[in-house]
This record gives structure tokens, sequence and C-alpha cells, in this order.
């Protein structure tokens, strides 16, 4: 997993040194620096310091060669320690000019202040060009603190070729369809239908499709326990019970090992996000890349189906002054531009955030093409600062709960006493 789960389950804070600060290192020109004063703006960029931190290199040196005054210093932290990392350095008034940050932590940092709000410059003149609810899960109080860079979502994937042979000719669109095919699968391919990868993200959809979340912030509720929540995971436990789905796996290398399954065609089908195409590609199921199938996760017994909208934001520094914070302004408008998002999806195989930059280039990437089409199902997180936090006492308690360790009412009764002292204002069932 790497993206939309949440990192505040890090542990203490982690010390910030001073040549990793923006706006405290980056010479200031002052509030009162001309326009056209040179400025150096830091930006912390979060993405795999491996397959995705050298395409971002490249932009930043063309804008840098388009805005000859001001001068970018790269910085890539690793995504596992950016939250705690500049709430440290943000409390210490030496935070970086821009960060990548993970949907889930816009609306804590806006709401601790960290964060400048974009309303009315020129890093959100483009806002009307990006998906809709991506602006509304970049935004709080009614001010948009950050621009949309990269999104995903969750999908149905499975192999083409295995559903060939056993004669299934279209993706399940209901759990019980896909329970169905699981054991189809076993009978005629002889390898497990469908694995479940134990983690609260991953159970989201199962929540959604019985019209329910971990909290209602609209009534400001905890609802993680209520009959709906209940019986979305008791969908769960059902799933893994049935022929040809792959018993219960909570080892340390239950991730990877269900990739490398899937890769090779020993199971048929996955709850997955894009970040993953690029590996799949890699497996020996997956050489003629047309053989992933992607479809929207199934529905719940309510007939609504839904999947988290995951991703990150470029957002910047409240701290800085004048000259640093137009300067972000500038740099996050060319980061998330049509132009830019174009070349970081055709070369780091993510989505755009933006309906003018799905250009033929990047949708001749199938694993786009196909996120592409079911990422209006998405559904945003809402804009509540605690709720990436959530995420980890739900986790603990499902985990419990599909083990057998505690029922699904006891499991996620304990969870949303967890919650409650995350908002301890909501009310509980």
């Amino acid at each position: 997993m790497r993206r939309g789960i949440a990192a505040a389950v890090l542990a203490a804070a982690i010390a910030v040194s001073a040549s990793a600060c923006g706006s405290s290192s980056s010479g200031s020109s002052g509030s009162g620096a001309k326009a056209d004063s040179p400025v150096t703006i830091t930006w912390w960029d979060t993405s795999d310091a491996t397959n995705e931190a050298p395409t971002y290199k490249a932009l930043v040196a063309a804008f840098e060669k388009a805005n000859p005054t001001i001068t970018v210093k790269y910085v890539n932290v690793p995504f596992a320690d950016a939250q705690t990392k500049f709430q440290t350095a943000a409390g210490s008034s030496g935070a970086p000019d821009v960060l990548r940050a993970d949907v889930g932590w816009t609306s804590g940092f806006a709401k601790a202040g960290y964060l400048v709000p974009l309303d009315g410059t020129a890093a959100t003149a483009d806002s009307s060009s990006f998906e809709k609810q991506l602006v509304t899960q970049a935004s709080y109080n009614g001010h948009q603190y950050g621009v949309p860079l990269v999104t995903d979502t969750l999908g149905l994937m499975y192999n083409k070729a295995l559903f060939a042979k056993a004669g299934i000719t279209a993706a399940p669109t209901t759990w019980d369809e896909l329970k169905a095919d699981a054991a189809l699968v076993k009978q005629k391919d002889g390898v497990d239908g469908f694995e479940f990868n134990a983690a609260s993200y991953y159970a989201m959809p199962f929540l959604y499709g019985e019209g329910t979340d971990m909290i209602d912030a609209s009534s400001q509720k905890i609802t993680v326990n209520s009959a709906a929540a209940v019986k979305g995971i008791d969908t769960i436990k059902s799933l893994l019970a049935s022929p040809g789905v792959t018993k219960l796996d909570t080892t340390a290398n239950a991730y990877a090992t269900m990739m490398d399954k899937f890769g090779s065609g020993k199971i048929a089908m996955i709850v997955q996000g894009p970040w993953e195409t690029t590996n799949v590609y890699k497996g020996s199921a997956f050489t003629d890349k047309s053989n992933l199938g992607v479809a929207q996760v199934p529905a719940g017994s309510t007939g609504k189906a839904g999947a988290p909208i995951g991703g990150h934001n470029l957002v910047a520094y409240a701290g800085a002054d004048t000259a640093h914070q137009a300067a972000s302004e500038k740099f996050i408008a060319f980061m998330t531009s049509a132009a830019s998002q174009v070349t970081i999806a055709t070369k780091n195989a993510t989505l755009p955030t933006r309906s003018d930059a799905y250009t033929s280039a990047v949708t001749s990437n199938p694993g786009i093409a196909a996120f592409q089409a079911i990422l209006a199902a998405g559904v945003p997180r809402p804009a509540v600062p605690e709720y990436s936090s959530m995420y980890t006492p739900f986790n603990t308690d499902l985990l419990k709960i599909l083990a057998g360790q505690e029922s699904t009412q006891t499991g996620l009764n304990n969870a949303s006493v967890a919650i409650k002292k995350l908002v301890p204002s909501y009310a509980t069932q």
C-alpha cells in the first residue's frame, strides 16, 4: 500500500535540519521584495525516490528555465516520514515553501494554520479544469488549500485470460457475483479466484457499499459500528470463508505475496489501485498488458459501489513571506498544469487530476485509461482533519475481527471508542 493510507500512525516527531527548511534557509527577499527579484523556494517531494522522483526533478528544471528568477531547492522526503516531519518543521517556522501532501493531510495542516489559502491565486487559476471531487478534497472550511497533483482510487483488477478459461465474460458487479466467479475460477483454472488485502483502506468499499463510512461528518456522528458497517464487514468475513478465496493472511509479507501471486497468474482478482499497474505489468501473466482488466469495485447490498479517492495535493506554507508565497503559487501552477500532468502520467503511470490532461498519449496506457473510467465513482474523504488517523484504530480491530478474535460488533464498537478520542464532539451509536 502506498497512497491514501494514514501516516498519522507515525511515532514521535522527527527533527528537521536547517538545511532542509524552506523559507528559513532560502535567502528570503522580504515581504517588500520586487516581483522579479531572485528567490529560492524549497519543495519537499514525497514521491517514490527511484521510480517517480526523476520525472519531478526534470519538471523542476523546466520550471527554473522558464522562470529564471526562481530557484527551486528540491528535497525528496520519504512519504512515511513526511507528515510528522512537516508538522515539526511548520511548528518551528521552518517548513518547506511547497509540500507534496497526501490528500488526507491537507485539512489537518489547514486547521493547524500551516497552509496558506490558494483561492484567487495563480495556483488555482485553472481550478475548473480539475475533477470536481478532487478540488473538494483539497479544500477546508470553504477555502482551497491544495491543488491536486495526482489521484487514485481502488478498482477490481482481474486476469482476463483466467476469466476466459473459466467461462466468465464480464467482471462481477456485486460481492455475491464475485464469490461465484472466485469459486468458478478455482474449479476451472485450479487457482484462487480472489484475495483480499486485510487493511482498513481496502475495507472502505464494503462500508460504502452499505451506504456508510467511518463517520458521518454532516451530522457529526461516528458510524463505524453502525448496523450498515457491521453488514459491510460481515461481507468480508463471508468472502474469506468462500470457495476459491484465499484464506486470511496477516503475515508481514502478505501484501507483497498477494501482488506476486496476482502478477504470476495464481490469483484471478484483487482490489487494488493504479499505483500497482506498473508492477503488475512486470508479472509473467501480464507481459501482454491487455490481459489486465480493471473494473469498478463490486456493489454492496444497497446497490451502491464506491472506493476511496487518494492521491496528493501541492500545498504552500503559510509561514513564508510574500515573495516566497508568490513564487510557490507560480510553481504549483506549473507543476499542476495540463502539460506537466501529461508528462507525469506518461512517465510515472499515475492518474492526472484534470480532465484536459487525459490525452491520447496518457490513455494509451491501458491501466490509466481503465482507472479513469471508474474515477468518477470514487468517494472523497470528508474534510475532517482527524479522518486519516481513523484508519489506524479501524485497522487494528478489523484484523481482530477477520482473525476471529472479536465479533464484528464488538470489534467495531472498540474502533468507535478509539475514533471518539480523535473527534470527541462526535456522537456515538
